[in-house]
């Protein structure tokens, strides 16, 4: 029959369409004739110029935002790093909000495209408040145009929140860490993506804070923020040139708000069973569970448990942000108010920033050889969190070596500097006097990054690996907000004397002891707790052996094991169950 055969048409054709798809899991398939291979190369080259050409925006607005508050806005020195340290907590939290956007309420392509105007207009916006608009005259009585403080503030407040919207959209849906396809790597390769990742991306910056915050401070003044808007525009032009290959596509069993349910619905069970009933269970999360008198199921509630396990990890990582964000905070400072000039010639502030990327660029390949060894049969299963202990240190010892270098730094006389057509009072110490705390915070963030990265995604089922990643990402914002709390605090509390507006006649040496001091205490009760994540393999397995059935029937052909960098693959069965 003519309909019978036509519906035996269709249903092929739906079959066809439904093995493309999955062919091609979490992508839309809009290649063309390319073949596998090349459309992978295609995918790889086009996000690590996305990813790179939003990097590449994001250090171009950071890079020199203290000097241009304080000398273009007229902001007080603390003012400016709050709003530095602000926007940089902001653009790590937003791809969290976008993410959950995408997943709840906005279709990801239509989201991708607000994201992309809103990014295009925050560094569109920029250069009209960093222009400077009285060097331009109708005739030589008449201003073109200009704008007062307080129109240039609206518009720069503007500016940075839709930047970082932008990021976030950016960040979240074009170029999440999931959609390098990293599922079926085990530790030593994960280690090895997160390690030469962050080269990527800190060699990228070292270009920007050379290139952008000289052009910014010296050759062009404040119109170095038109480089960003350049730099968006390539990202637009290369997500239009793959766009659905572009557009990663997640698995939607998990979300952000399934995760906080599972901790809202244990607490209100747990506290509602404790007041009238007597006796207990192995895990509180366990009272979510639908067979426990909550609303979840038990492989959502293991997931979480799971995801659980890592908060004191990532509770550990807020104040090494916050050790970390003093680089464009209260190094800046320091940097600004210290001698610039180099055999006749006046660095930029943000070029100090490339002494705390050289160690990182230098450690990854060392550590790749160090990491082959420890990932060696002889080691199955070692955990970064030697590196992680390492790391914090040298960044509370990084901090404590920038109180020294302040002491040091007003025992030099003053002497008048010119950065971006203001002169201003600086001492005369070298500013290479103060490397030792830049390379000691570029070493720290060698060790520890990566590491952390590697542990929040692997130490978890692979349903859940995108939202223990934002998480990590959450906690990092709340460090830099944090640092930013701590600066307003001490500046407030001590009258402006430990924050000071005029280094010289203050003492922001007692702020940095006292951010060393609570960095040795965090790094400290991290080692304490650091064997909770020893061993990779057997926190591996345990994940596994906590889910349902059907999931381990999904997900026990990507278990591996690791002998010498060879990935092996083992199906999650126990003795028994093999025979």
């Amino acid at each position: 029959m003519p309909g019978a055969n036509r519906s035996d048409t269709e249903e092929k054709q739906l079959l066809n369409d439904t093995a493309d798809k999955e062919q091609r899991p979490g992508r839309s398939n809009r290649a063309g004739n390319l073949s596998p291979s090349d459309k992978k190369l295609q995918e790889a080259i086009c996000l690590l110029l996305v990813e790179l050409c939003e990097r590449f925006t994001f250090f171009g607005i950071v890079c020199n935002m203290i000097l241009f508050c304080t000398v273009k806005l007229g902001y007080r020195n603390y003012q400016a790093a709050i709003v530095n340290m602000c926007f940089v907590g902001t653009s790590m939290l937003t791809p969290v909000l976008v993410g959950w956007l995408a997943e709840c309420l906005v279709g990801r392509i239509k989201l991708v495209c607000i994201c992309m105007f809103l990014h295009f207009l925050g560094t569109a916006l920029l250069p009209v408040v960093a222009f400077p608009f009285e060097d331009i005259y109708i005739d030589r009585r008449h201003i073109l145009h200009t704008l007062t403080k307080r129109e240039q503030k609206i518009v720069f407040y503007f500016a940075l929140l839709t930047a970082s919207l932008g990021i976030g959209g950016i960040r979240a849906i074009v170029c999440p860490l999931s959609a390098y396809n990293l599922e079926d790597c085990g530790p030593k390769e994960l280690l090895s993506f997160f390690n030469w990742f962050y080269w990527l991306i800190n060699l990228n910056s070292a270009v920007v804070f050379v290139s952008i915050s000289y052009i910014q401070q010296s050759v062009a003044r404040n119109l170095g923020f038109l480089i960003p808007f350049v730099s968006v525009l390539m990202a637009m032009i290369t997500i239009h040139m793959v766009r659905g290959e572009m557009i990663y596509k997640p698995k939607t069993d998990s979300s952000l708000l399934t995760t906080f349910g599972v901790i809202a619905s244990a607490l209100k069970t747990c506290c509602v069973r404790y007041r009238y009933f007597s006796g207990g269970m192995a895990n509180w999360m366990d009272h979510a569970k639908e067979n426990c008198g909550g609303q979840y199921s038990e492989t959502q509630v293991e997931g979480t448990k799971s995801l659980a396990r890592l908060f004191p990890l990532f509770a550990f990582q807020i104040l090494y942000r916050t050790c970390i964000m003093q680089i464009p905070s209260g190094y800046y400072l320091q940097t600004m108010n210290s001698n610039l000039h180099f055999s006749g010639f006046v660095l930029p502030v943000a070029a100090m920033n490339v002494i705390s990327i050289v160690p990182l660029l230098i450690l990854v390949p060392i550590l790749e050889c160090i990491n082959s060894y420890l990932f060696s049969s002889k080691n199955a299963g070692h955990s970064p969190t030697i590196y992680i202990v390492v790391g914090q240190l040298s960044a509370a010892l990084s901090v404590m070596v920038a109180g020294f270098s302040e002491i040091h730094r007003k025992h030099f006389p003053q002497v008048e500097q010119t950065l971006s057509e203001e002169v201003l009072l600086v001492s005369s110490m070298p500013c290479f006097h103060l490397a030792p705390q830049y390379i000691l915070l570029g070493v720290a963030e060698a060790l520890v990054t990566p590491s952390c990265s590697l542990l929040s995604f692997w130490l978890v089922p692979e349903r859940i690996r995108g939202i223990s990643m934002h998480f990590l990402t959450l906690f990092n914002g709340a460090g830099c907000f944090m640092g930013a709390f701590f600066v307003q605090t001490a500046h407030a509390g001590t009258q402006g004397n430990w924050f000071p507006h005029l280094l010289h006649e203050g003492k922001l040496e007692r702020f940095f002891f006292f951010l060393a001091s609570l960095m040795m205490v965090n790094t400290l009760g991290f080692w304490t707790i650091s064997h909770r994540y020893n061993d990779l393999n057997q926190e591996y397995t345990e994940e596994f052996r906590g889910c349902l059935p059907e999931e381990k029937l999904l997900n026990h052909e990507k278990a591996v094991t690791h002998y010498d960098g060879v990935l092996e693959r083992s199906p999650i069965l126990s003795p028994m169950e093999k025979t």
